[in-house]
């Protein structure tokens, strides 16, 4: 099976990272199309052996899009394309339809109650959406919580298969070298109380209860990785408490794409941190306090790391039984609270907890094996398509003028925050 995904970008992310891990189990010959940011994970997708091509999409509504990558897609011969992220997700079952493919498969990484990737659920936004994934085979969700929103979205439930995100968990195992390593690097004290955080730096993840909650506690320090608009706010809410010194803003950390042992990135960059199973080794406490998450890859491997974990929303753990994730609790969005959870660690002294058995469920392979799966339903399901119109498809100029401007457009992007890039986590 012959199989593109298209993507809207490929800087770091959680489905980027997704996207990456799949690659390299999936029993098909895949190729890659990045919308746009043929970043980190793009250069880390082409050492594996995975062809990427860069669309060059300058925006939006940028409409040129459409024919060139319908071009792309007819001249691939695929059997089957799978779009990923909201602007991919439109254009790319557009363009599909328009190259004459029918099997078309999209996975819905991070569709939150009231965001779809840090954009606001405006009207447009949800009418193009479900316009567009009428033109689509089937839609993944990568949990319960995320295929519910579909189904009231309107989406039918036949056409909805949950596949749960997965990791390695071995990458992210506790390791007491590199906590000793990446402590000493960063000027931590070896005895210090330390507390994790990682995503993007946008308003939705709400960051700013994590920072401001470590500021209520002497001694305690923060390592944050991400990259986002917010970043700015935290360092001058750090400094305005007189935390400066505690609270630790990593930047951007490479997570599912593996760090090379000579201390660069994946992409041959240099590695200025720790990566984020050296941060998770470093750390005794994982906060994820963001209140709207699909899935919760961040707390799944935090948890893989054998770290006790207080949490905003994670349906990974929230739609499994309490005995699968002991080390993982929930909390309302609330310094006081969050703060006094933390002190409550600090004096118990958390230790390492052993590895849960929702990590264990949550496996890359068995992802892999259950997408391929829809793959082939999507796959017989078109089929019969093919056979009854074997005419050529007209070409993409003749197509591009049957959809008028206002049928595939984007909502503005000026009027909504910019999807998040680090948003399942």
């Amino acid at each position: 099976m012959k199989v593109l995904h298209i993507i809207t970008g490929l800087d770091v992310g959680g489905a980027e990272q997704q996207l990456r891990l799949l690659l390299r189990r999936l029993p098909a010959h895949c190729e890659v199309i990045t919308l746009t940011d043929p970043g980190p994970v793009a250069h880390g997708i082409e050492a594996d052996g995975t062809p990427v091509t860069h669309l060059g999409m300058t925006g939006n509504r940028d409409l040129t899009a459409l024919p060139r990558l319908a071009g792309l897609i007819r001249g691939g011969g695929y059997d089957l394309v799978h779009t990923h992220l909201y602007r991919a997700c439109v254009y790319g079952r557009i363009a599909a339809r328009m190259a004459g493919v029918r099997a078309v498969v999209a996975t819905e990484h991070s569709l939150g109650d009231a965001v779809i990737e840090g954009r606001r659920l405006t009207r447009g936004v949800r009418t193009l959406y479900r316009a567009t994934e009428r033109l689509g085979t089937a839609t993944v969700a990568v949990s319960d919580t995320v295929a519910a929103r579909l189904r009231r979205w309107g989406v039918p439930e036949q056409r909805i298969h949950v596949v749960p995100n997965g990791i390695e968990a071995h990458r992210f195992a506790f390791d007491p070298a590199a906590r000793a390593l990446v402590r000493t690097r960063l000027g931590l004290p070896l005895d210090a109380f330390v507390v994790g955080g990682a995503g993007r730096l946008v308003p939705g993840k709400r960051f700013d209860v994590l920072v401001r909650a470590v500021t209520q506690l002497p001694g305690v320090h923060l390592l944050l990785a991400g990259a986002g608009p917010e970043r700015e706010m935290l360092r001058r809410m750090a400094e305005q408490f007189g935390s400066g010194d505690r609270i630790h803003l990593l930047g951007e950390r490479d997570g599912a794409v593996d760090a090379m042992a000579d201390g660069r990135a994946a992409d041959g960059r240099a590695a200025d941190g720790p990566d984020i199973p050296g941060l998770l080794s470093a750390i005794d406490v994982f906060v994820s306090p963001s209140p709207d998450e699909a899935f919760g890859l961040a707390v799944l491997e935090a948890l893989g790391s054998g770290l006790h974990v207080l949490y905003g929303s994670c349906p990974a753990v929230d739609e499994l039984p309490a005995d699968q994730a002991p080390g993982a609790r929930h909390f309302s969005l609330g310094v006081h609270e969050l703060a006094t959870a933390l002190r409550e660690l600090r004096r118990g002294g958390p230790g390492r907890l052993p590895v849960p058995p929702v990590v264990r469920r949550y496996d890359i392979t068995r992802s892999a094996e259950a997408l391929m799966s829809v793959y082939e339903q999507a796959v017989a399901a078109a089929a019969p398509v093919r056979r009854r119109n074997p005419a050529a498809v007209p070409p993409p100029q003749g197509r591009t003028a049957a959809l008028p401007a206002a049928a595939v457009s984007l909502p503005d992007p000026s009027r909504s925050p910019d999807p998040s890039r680090l948003s399942k986590r």
